[in-house]
């Protein structure tokens, strides 16, 4: 069975060779990677390339969920594993997330990080908070990790879920309309970090363009 990991990337110099390593060490190196490079500054795309992945560069900065669209569907895997790029060293996780898929026992799974580091600072939840209603309000559901980046799948049924949620909706989006498919999604524990946004200026704009892609997801699917 084939397995394709899919990573979009925007300026990750820092942890893209981990991210790739890893993947590729948890699948002993039988799987292909794929880095979307959503028009980087820095050596992203570099990186990625020496480090054995398959880049695949947008024309121009097109989000999260563009990034994801493009990298399943110029994957050759049955499997697809969505992985964001600050992961790392923990991507060996991942085969945590395929087994289930691969014996059937779920139509998608999503990485539930089990613990987070002592380090990390309390987070204020707004956007946790937005994505768990709209799960529940318009599914019924009581998922945890609606926003969790970790996802796996097999290609058929990513590919059936298009068009993608842009930007950072895509994951909220994701778990609202593979439920109104009924399909089985499972949350899977595992021993998973990345990169936690601090509060200065720049993290703060990140979580308000976040929270804002969330809702957008979220009221576009109440409206359908």
């Amino acid at each position: 069975m084939r397995i394709s990991v899919i990573i979009p990337a925007h300026n990750e110099t820092k942890q893209i060779a981990s991210t790739i390593d890893a993947s590729m060490k948890a699948s002993h190196r039988i799987c292909e990677v794929i880095v979307v490079d959503d028009c980087s500054s820095d050596d992203t795309s570099q990186k990625a390339r020496a480090s054995g992945a398959l880049v695949l560069s947008m024309p121009q900065r097109a989000g999260k969920g563009a990034a994801l669209m493009r990298g399943a569907l110029e994957s050759i895997g049955d499997i697809l594993v969505f992985l964001d790029a600050d992961i790392g060293k923990t991507a060996l996780e991942i085969p945590k997330l395929i087994e289930p898929v691969a014996t059937d026992k779920a139509d998608m799974t999503i990485a539930r990080f089990s613990r987070a580091p002592c380090t990390q600072p309390k987070s204020p939840g707004l956007v946790k908070a937005a994505a768990y209603w709209g799960v529940r309000r318009l599914c019924k559901s009581s998922l945890s990790s609606t926003l969790s980046g970790q996802r796996a799948a097999r290609r058929h049924t990513f590919v059936g879920l298009m068009p993608f949620a842009p930007g950072f909706g895509v994951e909220v989006g994701l778990t609202i309309d593979a439920l109104r498919q009924n399909l089985r999604i499972l949350e899977v524990d595992c021993e998973m970090t990345h990169r936690v946004t601090g509060n200065d200026l720049a993290g703060i704009s990140h979580r308000a363009r976040q929270f804002y892609h969330v809702v957008k997801a979220v009221v576009e699917r109440c409206v359908k």
